[in-house]
């Protein structure tokens, strides 16, 4: 039996059971998100994704690192070269950021990707720029090439690799 594979698989399935949405009031749970800035951060991510699948990216959204931390989306070209985007929708996202930095030593390039309209001299200038709505993203601002060491590209490679054939397999065993 053969599947088709969609377009743009979207985030991973869900690992735990998910909770129902609540709305956001200030002050009261700050661990949740609102509806329409989880839209807007789908949507940046979805065109920030788009534009590396056609700079010749192979991408995968939501990835955890070796190192524990959780990338938006990361893409690996034919290389074997690793991007990384990080998606900010406001300044307050962007300002409280301070773990951003511990992706470097995870990809050969770093992007923040943000939507249309954002303040663009907010962002560090010593990264690369998205800028993406839901159909697409283009470079504003091209990321500095910094190789990742050896050891860790390979071992990057190798859990690339898995995440991606364990989302397939999910894909395949839902029947869609």
């Amino acid at each position: 039996m053969q599947h088709a594979l969609p377009f743009f698989p979207g985030p991973p399935a869900p690992t735990t059971p998910a909770r129902p949405a609540r709305a956001r009031i200030p002050g009261s749970r700050p661990d949740l998100v609102s509806a329409p800035a989880a839209a807007e951060t789908g949507a940046v991510t979805r065109g920030a994704v788009r534009l590396l699948e056609s700079l010749g990216y192979r991408t995968l959204t939501e990835m955890r690192l070796a190192s524990g931390r959780r990338v938006d989306a990361i893409g690996l070209d034919g290389r074997g070269r690793f991007a990384v985007v990080e998606v900010k929708t406001s300044l307050t996202d962007l300002r409280a950021d301070d773990k951003w930095r511990d992706y470097l030593p995870y990809c050969d390039l770093f992007y923040f990707a943000v939507p249309p309209g954002f303040r663009l001299e907010a962002v560090p200038d010593e990264v690369g720029l998205i800028i993406a709505d839901r159909f697409a993203g283009e470079v504003a601002r091209a990321s500095p090439l910094v190789p990742m060491a050896a050891l860790r590209r390979r071992s990057q490679t190798l859990l690339f690799a898995h995440v991606a054939s364990a989302r397939l397999y999910r894909f395949v065993e839902s029947g869609v």
